[in-house]
């Protein structure tokens, strides 16, 4: 039988009380927030807690919220306990000032890859990861292309009327 989202809550509570938050019961997975500067407390205690067991990294991403003042990047975790077939969604939040993670490669290798690609993405800085670097963009970008930071199109340019495709 899968843990509950609510004994998972419970036991959180119970080891971090408010600094854990915003709990939120999106689909059957349970999903909260964490400071940033606790995002390895946590997720060490949710490996190593017994009747937790989250030891399976499933995925981590950035996104981009550039209407939230001092909360422009998140980093998402994505646990699995395999035992109890259960997940859960851990979020930290950073400004863009100051986009500075701590990173779980220590914890999980399979975190390597995906912080890197995070920070190619969204130029989070995790903090002690062995070899963060670009991986898919070219080393000469100045820019972190997944950010929300430039115009989608601009619209003036006349080589993207309609008319020139004969649909005007």
């Amino acid at each position: 039988m899968a843990i509950s989202n609510e004994y998972i809550q419970q036991k959180l509570t119970e080891k971090f009380g408010d600094q854990v938050y915003n709990f939120e019961d999106t689909y059957g997975m349970l999903c909260f927030e964490a400071p940033k500067d606790l995002n390895l407390k946590v997720l060490q205690y949710l490996y190593d807690e017994p009747s937790l067991g989250f030891q399976f990294l499933t995925d981590l991403c950035g996104v981009n919220f550039p209407e939230s003042p001092d909360r422009e990047l998140a980093v998402v975790y994505h646990l699995h306990n395999l035992v109890e077939n259960t997940r859960l969604r851990f979020k930290v939040f950073t400004p863009v000032a100051t986009p500075d993670v701590f990173t779980a490669t220590q914890l999980f290798s399979s975190a390597n890859w995906m912080e890197r690609e995070t920070y190619d993405f969204f130029g989070v800085n995790f903090v002690g990861h062995p070899n963060l670097k670009r991986i898919l963009n070219v080393d000469e970008m100045d820019y972190f292309p997944l950010r929300k930071e430039y115009p989608l199109e601009d619209q003036t340019r006349i080589d993207k009327d309609d008319e020139m495709f004969g649909r005007g």
